[in-house]
């Protein structure tokens, strides 16, 4: 497989809340063009499901590897996102990688869902993994639930990457006991950043892994030379939704060392309860104006903003923190293509 020129660079295809998954084809070619080594897909519940999008990227591409960031272990039964997956491998001869999160509280409750506990993630992985080497499960009873009898052929030899999908302090401990690399969150911080690298280095330590062969990569909102909607839209209305889900954004605060009133003080507001849904998805700019006032300036300073060389050297300044891969967020290849540009200049 031809490598890529910046294997540590990726972006997200269908950036936030898109109604045109389509999208996603052109997106995935332009970031191949651009020498992006992947694209990764979050999977929301109504026209981004990570399969679907994840195969389309793959069939109009050649070399740019693709990711989910994220599925969830437990809203598709094991045997089913198993399948997904290697014949997603075996699609793309090897160029997918299954990111996993334990899902947002909140939603898993809304679907009816218990939420995801760490005995059911590592059995979960050990009955992929099972599956994709051809081998069997029987006679299962446990977490993952009742399952007879399980097997996808003896033949498959299916070795696909796992990626933690996830930013809590224990959580990252736990992921690099058991994953073969962690995706982050956007706006952590440097300092974030180096809180999370070395939680991901003793949970290895623990397990009696090479810490190196637990990849990170971090993931940052990058806004060229935004105009005010932008600025509102891309920055403001993204960290808006993620703190409108209790608990979510709590994590991200404590690895920042961000003071949580602001938090408690946010969700109180009458310009967010007024807002039904997902702040990105549905506010108005005058909204946003309203909600930026409630937000710290410094809560939106861990992006990379402003000229394409700005933005070029801030990725510069995340692998060097600390990152193996940068996934750029927020804006779509066409986008930010200036920006690595700049990044090839920076990196001669």
């Amino acid at each position: 497989m031809r490598t890529q020129e910046f294997s540590e660079l990726s972006c997200y295809l269908l950036p936030g809340h898109s109604q045109a998954p389509a999208d996603a084809k052109h997106q995935a070619q332009r970031a191949e063009e651009l020498g992006l080594g992947r694209v990764w897909v979050s999977e929301r519940f109504d026209v981004k499901d990570a399969g679907v999008v994840c195969a389309a990227a793959l069939a109009v591409t050649d070399r740019l590897e693709v990711a989910t960031a994220a599925t969830n272990l437990h809203t598709r039964h094991p045997m089913v996102l198993a399948t997904m997956c290697s014949s997603l491998h075996y699609l793309s001869e090897g160029r997918f990688t299954l990111g996993l999160a334990r899902g947002v509280a909140i939603r898993n409750e809304l679907m009816g869902l218990q939420g995801v506990g760490n005995r059911q993630i590592v059995e979960g992985l050990e009955i992929l993994r099972t599956l994709w080497s051809g081998g069997k499960v029987m006679g299962y009873d446990g977490p993952m639930g009742k399952l007879p009898y399980l097997s996808m052929g003896d033949w498959l030899d299916a070795r696909i990457p796992v990626y933690f999908v996830g930013f809590g302090g224990k959580s990252l401990e736990f992921a690099g006991q058991h994953f073969d690399g962690v995706h982050l969150h956007t706006f952590i911080t440097p300092g974030g950043l180096r809180r999370a690298r070395a939680a991901v280095e003793e949970g290895a330590h623990k397990a009696g892994r090479d810490a190196a062969d637990v990849r990170i990569c971090t993931v940052m909102a990058t806004v060229l030379e935004p105009d005010r909607e932008a600025h509102l839209r891309k920055l403001v209305g993204r960290m808006a939704t993620y703190m409108q889900a209790p608990g979510y954004v709590e994590m991200l605060a404590a690895l920042n060392d961000w003071d949580t009133k602001v938090i408690d003080n946010f969700r109180a507001h009458p310009a967010v309860t007024s807002i039904l849904g997902g702040i990105d998805s549905v506010a108005t700019l005058e909204q946003l104006e309203a909600i930026e006032k409630l937000i710290p300036e410094e809560w939106l300073s861990a992006a990379a903003v402003g000229s394409a060389e700005q933005c070029a050297a801030r990725l510069v300044q995340e692998l060097d923190g600390g990152a193996d891969e940068v996934c750029i967020h927020g804006s779509t290849p066409d986008e930010f293509a200036p920006v690595i540009d700049a990044y090839r200049a920076l990196r001669k």
